[in-house]
């Protein structure tokens, strides 16, 4: 019930201050000191109470941005009010300033709190949040900018307030994009778009000179706040989406600002010459990105080549005559499968470092007798498998090549060590059980001793 309470403060004086907005007589120190502020701390008071999300930052950093957005205003109020006889401006924007980092920082942790985003994912939201502020500025805010007679602080914070709104704008439906649509995300979005057109009115009718404090549009930022908090009440999408910022946006983004710069450099003049520093970071984070794609390809390339590799042999592993056999069904072979005999003694008696050595000179014999176009695999242990395209009877002659690879003795440090081999031969007849016949031979040889067995 409190709860309830402190959610519906905000949003109905806020609905009293549109009220007393329209009718504009009953404006003045009540309304526009006191209860313009306080629904804004109302605001901050409700996301603090909201139920809490699964992200642990999202919460404290909205209602931080929040109270730095409250601290302008009161500042910026109080000024006007005669109450503080100081100039306030600088220390107002300062505040108004620092919402901007808390809110975008806050943003994505509550649209998805259980995801944890990639480091790609976070530049390709930030190519386009920056990509499309960059077009936004230099095509929206060129004919908005006024002349500010070298005054440097008014032209920084003219300029900053739009392109911080843009880019918030623009990260935000990133977010919202990549991740689905659900009511926590919905709200938020809505609450920053209203904040964002307030602040491009409020810029509007400071140029045209028709800008009154107090008026409607001073409820257009109030009613995005109110909203941002509200979001908090609302569960964000906790299912993890894979899709990512479609890649034509990204490309967009890029060319854009690549674009931008061009037309910058042909006719300086024509674009406000801000525009090349959010166009420069976009291209700089492109190619920041491609180098991490690039990378993180090569290493998922090395790591499926690792994961489809005997390690002591440098041979094929099971995984990878298993995935082979599925597209052979269709070619003339065989299949081969090799048993060692006698290699558990060289173990007992030599250790496995002499074994490893041995079956690494067996792995070197086998693949000299080989075609280059049939695949060696070591299957595991002291097993292993051979694809052979190509006839019955040249497979057979493959299988005993290979067996009289091992009539000679291995040289291990000053040992001589002399193991056998047991051949199973499968023909390839189309059907899916080849690797069960080429197992069946491969036993029948080495259970009754005749060296290779065809099935």
């Amino acid at each position: 019930m409190r709860n309830g309470i402190i959610r519906a403060l905000a949003p109905f004086l806020l609905v009293v201050h549109v009220a007393l907005s329209i009718f504009g007589n009953q404006k003045g120190q009540l309304s526009e000191l006191f209860l313009y502020n306080a629904i804004v701390l109302f605001a901050i008071i409700s996301a603090l109470r909201a139920p809490k999300i699964t992200d642990p930052f999202a919460q404290p950093l909205i209602a931080i941005a929040l109270f730095f957005w409250f601290s302008g205003s009161l500042l910026s109020s109080l000024s006007t009010f005669k109450i503080i006889l100081i100039s306030t401006q600088t220390l107002s924007n300062i505040a108004y300033f620092l919402f901007y980092p808390s809110v975008i920082i806050g943003i994505s942790r509550l649209i998805s709190p259980s995801r944890k985003l990639s480091l790609l994912e976070i530049f390709d939201a930030s190519i386009f949040g920056i990509g499309l502020s960059t077009l936004g500025a230099a095509l929206v805010l060129k004919p908005l900018l006024p002349h500010f007679d070298g005054d440097l602080q008014s032209s920084f914070f003219a300029v900053s307030y739009p392109i911080a709104d843009l880019i918030l704008a623009s990260i935000t439906l990133s977010l919202v994009a990549s991740q689905g649509f659900s009511m926590a995300p919905i709200i938020l979005t809505s609450g920053i778009l209203t904040f964002a057109v307030t602040d491009f009115l409020y810029l509007w009718f400071t140029i045209q000179g028709t800008y009154a404090f107090g008026g409607i549009i001073d409820d257009g930022w109030l009613a995005g706040l109110v909203l941002i908090a509200e979001s908090l009440w609302h569960h964000g999408n906790d299912a993890i989406n894979e899709k990512g910022i479609n890649p034509i946006l990204i490309a967009l983004s890029i060319i854009l600002s690549a674009t931008l710069l061009a037309s910058i450099a042909l006719k300086p003049d024509y674009f406000p010459h801000f525009v090349l520093f959010p166009a420069i970071i976009t291209l700089l984070l492109a190619f920041i990105r491609m180098t991490i794609a690039l990378r993180a390809a090569k290493n998922i390339g090395h790591e499926r080549i690792l994961a489809r590799t005997d390690e002591l042999t440098g041979l094929p592993n099971r995984r990878r005559l298993i995935s082979e056999i599925e597209n052979f069904v269709a070619k003339d072979g065989a299949l081969l499968l090799l048993d060692l005999d006698g290699f558990k003694p060289v173990n007992d008696a030599h250790g496995h470092e002499t074994g490893d050595k041995v079956l690494q000179q067996v792995a070197l014999r086998f693949s000299r007798a080989l075609p280059s176009t049939a695949l060696l695999a070591r299957l595991g242990g002291d097993e292993f498998g051979i694809l052979y395209e190509g006839s019955n009877e040249s497979a057979m002659e493959v299988a005993l090549a290979l067996r009289a690879t091992l009539s000679y003795p291995f040289r291990v440090n000053s040992d001589e060590i002399l193991i056998g081999v047991s051949i199973g031969v499968a023909a390839n007849n189309g059907q899916t059980d080849l690797l069960k016949r080429a197992d069946l031979a491969m036993y029948r040889a080495k259970r009754e001793g005749l060296g290779v067995c065809r099935l």
